[in-house]
């Protein structure tokens, strides 16, 4: 729906206070044609709304699907830096039991050569 200007009233305010008829019905159609050029009216804002409603639902489906992927190579992630530490643990653990075996047949060494000298 265009929007409504009341042009023959604004041509008959121009004349009334001084100007030509050509200059008051020149400066009406140039506000004519600037208000309706410019302005929205109540059509053009719903049509806006409903496209930009449509984008906001696109951008929105994007990001869920973004989200979603960037949450699954996070678990990804997440699984193989904790296989890594199970791995380091269990190698730790291996080499802390190699250590005190060692430590246990040292010290055993060490007291059979004392009872030996005693």
């Amino acid at each position: 729906m265009p929007l409504a200007i009341d042009t023959l009233n604004i041509y008959r305010r121009l004349k009334s206070t001084g100007f030509t008829e050509e200059s008051a019905r020149e400066i009406t159609e140039i506000f004519r044609e600037t208000v309706e050029e410019n302005l929205a009216s109540k059509n053009d804002l719903k049509i806006t709304e409903s496209n930009l409603t449509k984008h906001i639902e696109s951008i929105r489906s994007e990001l869920k699907k973004d989200i979603e992927q960037l949450r699954s190579e996070l678990k990804k992630d997440i699984e193989s830096v904790r296989s890594e530490l199970k791995k380091d643990i269990a190698e730790s653990k291996a080499d802390t039991i190699k250590w005190v075996a060692g430590m246990l047949v040292a010290q055993a060494a060490l007291i059979a050569t004392l009872v030996k000298l005693l």
